[in-house]
């Protein structure tokens, strides 16, 4: 593994496991066996180290959308119960919760360079959320993605505070419940109007009948 990638894996363990703020460029350079000359010329900062680390880990989370269609292709409402499936998993799963949330928490300075990583990544995946549930033919499909969205969050919040018997662990059944009654709500195809040829015949016939009426 090359140092910038060693370094980025080192200072991600790191930063889950004490907290940004809790470990300096030392620790993180001691950790990944190298100085902090060679950090430094990776990485401007302890800043950019971070940005480096989030934008690894949104790197990484990206996948979840091509193996979601790859596991149910053409088949968008199964891949939005796998999304839950796999969303309960990072959220009961995961004690130490959504790297991206806890970076928030963190850097509170809104002028954190981070913090521009966090919001385009969380507004990303809330995006896709929302596509995948408009071709799934659900009602409301904003809705139900903010809906799936924000009970993802607050299990795992639930999850950090009072452990994975808490209400996190009935996030798939809630969930599937939500899904379900958003999909009761699906939108009534409208049938598709004849061709042109067959409004032509019709139009043909109804005349050719007023014609032989008159007879």
């Amino acid at each position: 593994m090359r140092p910038r990638e060693r370094i980025i894996k080192t200072a991600r363990e790191l930063f889950r496991r004490h907290g940004i703020r809790g470990v300096g460029v030392d620790a993180i350079a001691e950790q990944a066996g190298t100085n902090k000359m060679t950090l430094y010329r990776h990485f401007g900062s302890k800043d950019d180290l971070i940005v480096a680390c989030l934008r690894d880990v949104a790197a990484e989370s990206d996948e979840i959308w091509s193996d979601l269609e790859a596991a149910h292709p053409g088949d968008p409402l199964a891949q939005l119960h796998d999304w839950l499936r796999e969303g309960a998993e990072w959220a009961v799963g995961d004690t130490r919760g959504c790297d991206m949330a806890n970076a928030a928490i963190e850097l509170a300075e809104s002028d954190h360079p981070a913090r521009h990583v966090i919001e385009e990544f969380k507004n990303a995946h809330r995006d896709k959320l929302a596509q995948l549930c408009r071709r799934a033919g659900v009602g409301r499909p904003e809705l139900l993605a903010d809906s799936l969205w924000l009970l993802l969050e607050g299990a795992r919040v639930s999850n950090q505070s009072v452990g994975v018997k808490g209400p996190s662990a009935h996030l798939i059944s809630i969930g599937e419940a939500v899904i379900a009654a958003f999909a009761k709500e699906a939108p009534v195809a409208k049938p598709a109007p004849p061709p042109k040829t067959a409004l032509a015949n019709i139009a043909t016939s109804s005349a050719h009948a007023a014609i032989a009426e008159k007879a």
